[in-house]
């Protein structure tokens, strides 16, 4: 069950919904509607369809406005990173969204509401509910507040280990080294968790978890590139 409720979560993000069964739509989880025999228009996944739809518009139009003098291919590039599934989940966790969610019995035993895969999804539900419940412009306020920030940052996070790998060559030339390093796992086979150290030219630079390998190293090499970008 949700550990808070939909209009408590509506003060978190400052609208007041007209429809409120539209927020409750959006924070049903597929695995809660199949648990308790809901029809599946009662689950998330047509408003994630729209609000994919509405992020992917609001987005464009800002880069096209933020960077008038960037071409095409930088602008796509760009607005990749910023409405990756990791990035979609940052910004989910920082509405604290997960709490919100109703999820079936084995989600929340898996951990569900912490999986990226499940906060971003929601996280575009919502853009779809706002959509829906208040036009465009409800939408918009909602991706520009919480997602369209700290661009830099987002970026440098979409592809942290080749930005990590170039920053390392520029500085060591051709004789650097990164290593991505597992210290630590455990969890269950469904629901692991990694530790991983990352190591340049023989130096422990950062360390960092994550729910996959991929995760937690994409996680290590941003770490690190803060590090050498603040030296």
């Amino acid at each position: 069950m949700s550990k808070q409720t939909p209009e408590s979560f509506s003060e978190i993000i400052g609208y007041k919904f007209s429809d409120g069964s539209l927020l409750e739509n959006a924070l049903t989880h597929s695995s809660y509607a199949n648990d308790h025999g809901l029809p599946y228009e009662r689950n998330n996944e047509r408003l994630e369809f729209l609000g994919d739809a509405v992020l992917e518009l609001v987005t464009s139009r800002f880069l096209f406005e933020k960077y008038p003098e960037k071409p095409e291919g930088e602008l796509t590039t760009t607005r990749a990173a910023l409405v990756c599934e990791s990035s979609l989940a940052e910004a989910a966790r920082q509405i604290q969204l997960g709490d919100y969610l109703l999820l079936g019995r084995g989600e929340i035993k898996t951990g569900g509401a912490s999986r990226d895969s499940i906060l971003s999804d929601a996280f575009e539900a919502v853009i779809g509910s706002l959509y829906l419940d208040g036009g465009f412009s409800a939408a918009e306020t909602f991706v520009r507040s919480f997602l369209l920030t700290d661009i830099e940052s987002k970026q440098l996070y979409y592809d942290s280990k080749s930005h990590l790998q170039e920053i390392v060559q520029e500085k060591y030339h051709e004789n650097s080294s990164i290593r991505y390093e597992v210290i630590d796992e455990w969890g269950p086979p469904h629901n692991k968790s990694f530790r991983i150290r990352c190591v340049v030219q023989g130096e422990e630079l950062a360390v960092a978890e994550g729910h996959t390998k991929k995760k937690a190293e994409a996680e290590a090499a941003y770490q690190a590139l803060m590090k050498l970008r603040k030296d």
